[in-house]
């Protein structure tokens, strides 16, 4: 066998996300996965249509295969995840993340419940909070128990390092 010397590949997101409005509205289509819907559940169209068929297990069922077949060939696999902000629109707009669980506990907002954006993507998870904390950790944990994940790369990475006052800590607990 030849060796390429790989020992390791990066993902972009693969948690399920939604394409933005924007996007739709002129014909195209969110290929890349920064706009996260849900942080335990990989993205449905990225698996067959055999695994889409069958069911969101099947679709996680194909995700741990092709984990197992790149460890069985000595390549870790690293996941890009975006834990700084969601799919969650503006006020007012359908709700379709955490903003139906707990509005102002899982995000930064401004006294009149406007969104705070310190990512430049509409809201912020805010991670001052214990919850949204927990979350993180985990999907991290499930990522790696459950589907042997071996890293991440995390997208805005010092926006999960914010404090109530929304400003960066090194001694964040979540960092």
């Amino acid at each position: 066998p030849i060796s390429l010397g790989v020992t390791a590949v990066e993902l972009l997101p693969i948690h399920a996300f939604e394409t933005e409005p924007r996007l739709l509205h002129h014909g195209l289509t969110n290929y890349w996965g920064y706009n996260t819907l849900n942080f335990f559940s990989p993205h449905g169209a990225y698996a067959t249509a055999e695994a889409v068929a069958a069911g969101p297990d099947a679709v996680l069922r194909e995700v741990k295969d092709m984990v197992r077949s790149l460890h069985a060939a000595g390549i870790e696999v690293i996941l890009d995840v975006v834990y700084n902000h969601t799919s969650e629109l503006d006020l007012g707009a359908p709700r379709s993340s955490l903003r139906g669980i707990d509005n102002a506990g899982y995000y930064r907002q401004h006294e009149d419940g406007a969104y705070i954006d310190v990512t430049g993507c509409g809201n912020s998870v805010n991670t001052s909070t214990d919850a949204a904390a927990r979350l993180i950790v985990d999907s991290l944990r499930y990522w790696v128990q459950e589907v042997q994940i071996d890293g991440f790369r995390f997208d805005l990475a010092a926006t999960l390092g914010r404090d109530a006052r929304h400003e960066f800590t090194p001694d964040h607990p979540l960092l």
